[in-house]
C-alpha cells in the first residue's frame, strides 16, 4: 500500500473543531499530514492556543489572510494555498464545510491537479443568496472524495449529477467532537458560575448571519422576538454577541429595543470550552447558526433556527429543531413549541467514527488516477 501525505486546510474555529477527529485519526493511524491555517476569522496566534487546548498539532503554514470581502479572502488564499501545494505535493487535501477557506482550498487543488476531499459534503439550503451555499456547491463539484454526513446529503449530490462512486456516507465529525469534549468543558469552564446561571434555567441566543443582521427590519424583528420571549419566560437570555451584530445595532439605531430585552446577559464572543458548556446546559437555543443545529440535536437541547431555510433538514425531521425566521410572533410560537417537545429524538449524524472512516478510505487510495469503486462499495455498506 502506498503511503500518502494529507494536507488539511483550516481557516475558522468551527472548521478546527470539526476537523479535530480527522487530525486525531491521522495521528492514531500514523498517516503523514500537515495543517494549513488561512486565518480567515482569527490570527494564527490566537488559534494556536485553541489548537493546543484540543490537543492538536500546530499548523505548518499560517497565511494570516484576515478579514475582507469574499473576493479578497478567497483570492488571497487561493494564491497562497496553490503555492503550498506545488511545494509540498500532497496526495490529497481535505477541507471541511462551506467557508471561503473551503472554496479557496478546493479551487487551488483543482488548478494544481491535487486530489481534494470535502468533509461534510452535500449540504444544501437551496438559497443561493447565501455565500455558504455557493462555496459548498462549487467545492462539491470539483471534489474527488465527497464525505457526506447523511443519506439526505448523498441524495442531494446524486441529484446534481455527482458520480456515485465518489460519494461516501460517513456521518458527521461533530459527533466525535461533542462526545470527546463536552465533559471536558464542564471541567475547564466556569462560565455558569461567572454569569450566575443555573443549568436548564436560561436561553442561549446567537445571531450573526449577514441575511439577518445586515438588514434593519430583520435585526429589529430578532430583537423584538427576544423581548417577547424574555418577557414571557422571565429567565436569563445569554447572548454572546457577534461584532457584526453589535455594530449593526448601533448603525441602525436599535439600541433602545436592544436594551428593552428583559434579563438579557450580553457577553463578548466566547472560547470553545465556555460556549460548549453554555450550549450543553441551556434550556433552549435560538440561533441562525448551521453548526449549532447539529450540536443541539446531538446534545438533546431544543433549537429554534432564526432562518427560513436550513441545510440541516435532518434536524427538522427528528424534531430537535424548528424554523422561525425573524418574525417576532413566529419566534415566540416556535420557542413555545420546542419547549413543549419531549427530548426523545435520536440524532442522524452517525456513530462517532467519522474521522476514522475518512482516513480508512484515504489510506486505501493508491494515488493513481482510477476511482476507488471497491472502497466506495465497502464503506457505504456500513450502517450509521
Amino acid at each position: 500500500m502506498k503511503q500518502f501525505t494529507c494536507c488539511i486546510v483550516l481557516g475558522t474555529r468551527p472548521e478546527i473543531i470539526k476537523m479535530a477527529p480527522v487530525i486525531q485519526a491521522c495521528q492514531e493511524q500514523e498517516v503523514s499530514f500537515f495543517l494549513v491555517h488561512t486565518g480567515q476569522h482569527y490570527s494564527y496566534r490566537m488559534d494556536k492556543i485553541f489548537l493546543e487546548e484540543l490537543g492538536l498539532p500546530p499548523a505548518k503554514y499560517h497565511l494570516e489572510i484576515g478579514s475582507g470581502s469574499h473576493g479578497y479572502q478567497t483570492g488571497g488564499m487561493l494564491v497562497r494555498i496553490e503555492q503550498i501545494l506545488f511545494d509540498e505535493r500532497p496526495d490529497v487535501t481535505l477541507v471541511q464545510g462551506d467557508t471561503n477557506t473551503v472554496l479557496a482550498g478546493a479551487l487551488a487543488c483543482a488548478k494544481s491537479s491535487t486530489r481534494i476531499g470535502h468533509v461534510e459534503a452535500g449540504l444544501r439550503s437551496y438559497d443561493r443568496t447565501m455565500p455558504e451555499e455557493i462555496n459548498r456547491m462549487l467545492t462539491d463539484h470539483v471534489a474527488d472524495f465527497l464525505f457526506a454526513p447523511t443519506d439526505t446529503s448523498k441524495q442531494n449530490l446524486l441529484r446534481e449529477g455527482v458520480a456515485p462512486e465518489n460519494i461516501f456516507v460517513t456521518g458527521n465529525t461533530i459527533v466525535e467532537s461533542i462526545r470527546n469534549h463536552v465533559e471536558m468543558a464542564q471541567q475547564k469552564s466556569s462560565i455558569l458560575a461567572k454569569l450566575k446561571l443555573r443549568q436548564q434555567n436560561y436561553f442561549l441566543l446567537t445571531a450573526h448571519r449577514a441575511e439577518n443582521v445586515d438588514y434593519r427590519e430583520r435585526l429589529e424583528g430578532l430583537l423584538e422576538g427576544f423581548r417577547q420571549i424574555g418577557e414571557f419566560y422571565d429567565i436569563p437570555l445569554v447572548w454572546p454577541i457577534h461584532p457584526r451584530t453589535k455594530k449593526n445595532i448601533h448603525i441602525f439605531g436599535l439600541e433602545k429595543p436592544f436594551r428593552a430585552i428583559p434579563r438579557l446577559r450580553v457577553v463578548e464572543p466566547l472560547g470553545f470550552w465556555d460556549f460548549l458548556r453554555l450550549m450543553s446546559n441551556a434550556k433552549l437555543v435560538l440561533t441562525d447558526s448551521g453548526g449549532m443545529q447539529e450540536e443541539t440535536c446531538i446534545l438533546k437541547i431544543p433549537c429554534v433556527t432564526l432562518r427560513e431555510n436550513t441545510e440541516r433538514p435532518e434536524t427538522l425531521e427528528v424534531r430537535s429543531n424548528i424554523l422561525a425566521g425573524t418574525d417576532p410572533e413566529r419566534m415566540f410560537a416556535a420557542a413555545q413549541e420546542m419547549l413543549g417537545r419531549q427530548r426523545e429524538w435520536n440524532h442522524p449524524f452517525g456513530d462517532g467514527t467519522t474521522g476514522n472512516q475518512i482516513i480508512e478510505i484515504l489510506k486505501r487510495f493508491s494515488g493513481d488516477t482510477e476511482k476507488v469503486e471497491g472502497i466506495h462499495l465497502e464503506m457505504n455498506s456500513v450502517k450509521i
